[in-house]
């Protein structure tokens, strides 16, 4: 038996129980992933969460110019950074608020559907 056609299911000799090349590791079983749970989501999140925390802030640091800002019969200077930030929630909350009713809206539909 060559060693291009040796598989897992061939009779082992003694000698075959130590790899003895290249190949032979190749041809070993590789070890059982560790399954994913719910606490290491919550760890990748909490990282992912840090990490963006630390960019927010050097962004925040960067930019510590004051822009004028008037909305309505609102006016004020605040700094650039701070703006840029009221601004992205704003969008964040809005965008959010109006997928929060198209899933309402299809979920009404669905149920209706089921009747």
């Amino acid at each position: 038996m060559s060693v291009l056609h040796r598989t897992r299911n061939a009779p082992k000799t003694p000698a075959a129980d130590t790899p003895s090349s290249a190949v032979d590791e190749l041809v070993t079983p590789l070890p059982t992933r560790v399954p994913r749970t719910r606490i290491s989501g919550a760890w990748l999140g909490i990282c992912v969460t840090v990490i963006s925390f630390v960019v927010l802030i050097v962004f925040m640091l960067q930019n510590t110019g004051s822009v004028a800002i008037n909305f309505l019969w609102l006016n004020g200077s605040v700094p650039l950074a701070l703006a840029l930030f009221i601004a992205a929630v704003a969008a964040a909350v809005l965008a959010t608020s109006i997928g929060a009713a198209r899933m309402t809206q299809l979920r009404r539909l669905v149920r209706r559907g089921k009747d």
